[in-house]
């Protein structure tokens, strides 16, 4: 346990670094969403049985089915969102939704959330939460773990790539982050 943490610390830290460098290299290849996102529920659906939760991925009917961009850092960014998902809900459910916004010149814009039913974030922690090494409370890291890197790489990630990222919540109600990414589409994965 201690080595994992100490493994995902340092690996955080040096991500972060090398954004903050302007080091980072976004990769533009092709992948397939739809595969994309299964292998998203394989992986979250056994954690979220060991806490007796339900997980789902609503993926909308217009989403292309290929397309181009980095999907490991569109990995990276779910595991993230989906890792805090299921360390804050204890009761419920989390759910990943994909949506096409809109489609131009083979870019489609695209609308990933993560929503959850657990202890939720007061309005007032909204823009806290995303600057690095702070968590929404200060005995969030005694009680939950967690080094409050997460959600600045998340952010990071994003608008490195053009995007955007917010957050809904109510304390005891859940939360959901929504972020939008635009990312080409193959001619092959036009619908």
């Amino acid at each position: 346990f201690s080595g994992n943490h100490l493994l995902t610390l340092v690996n955080d830290v040096l991500d972060y670094n090398k954004m903050e460098s302007g080091k980072l290299v976004f990769e533009q290849t092709q992948f397939n969403l739809i595969d994309f996102l299964e292998e998203i529920l394989r992986s979250y659906s056994f954690r979220s049985k060991a806490k007796h939760l339900g997980f789902n991925i609503r993926k909308g009917s217009n989403i292309p089915t290929e397309v181009i961009g980095d999907p490991i850092r569109l990995n990276q960014i779910l595991s993230n969102l989906l890792s805090n998902a299921l360390k804050f809900t204890n009761n419920g459910s989390i759910t990943v939704t994909v949506n096409e916004l809109n489609r131009t010149n083979n870019q489609s814009r695209l609308e990933f959330a993560v929503t959850d039913t657990g202890i939720g974030i007061s309005r007032d922690k909204y823009t806290l939460i995303f600057e690095s090494f702070t968590q929404a409370s200060p005995d969030t890291t005694r009680h939950f773990g967690g080094t409050g890197l997460g959600l600045a790489i998340c952010k990071k990630l994003i608008e490195l790539q053009g995007g955007s990222i917010t957050v809904e919540s109510e304390p005891e109600k859940g939360s959901s982050f929504r972020f939008i990414l635009t990312l080409g589409v193959s001619v092959r994965g036009s619908q």
